[in-house]
């Protein structure tokens, strides 16, 4: 089974990659399937790639999900969602 998470973009780096952060991580990850992203936009990230764009509100219900199930501090949860 395959899971993507939601990601913050933290900053835009040259050849369509960018910083994203989840749960206190940061990586590094390709942009290339998703246009026009900015910094503090939440994306869908699976295997190092950002798959679509998501609403924050959106971002913090699944981080809240995956907080529940175990999967995520919840502190880290709560914090990032601003």
């Amino acid at each position: 089974m395959c899971l993507a998470v939601p990601a913050r973009i933290t900053a835009l780096l040259d050849d369509g990659l960018a910083r994203a952060e989840v749960g206190g991580i940061t990586k590094v990850v390709n942009l290339c399937l998703v246009d026009d992203v900015k910094v503090g936009d939440y994306v869908i990230l699976h295997v190092g790639f950002a798959l679509s764009r998501l609403e924050p509100e959106e971002a913090q219900a699944t981080l809240a999900l995956f907080a529940e199930a175990g999967m995520l501090d919840p502190a880290e949860a709560e914090e990032a969602v601003p």
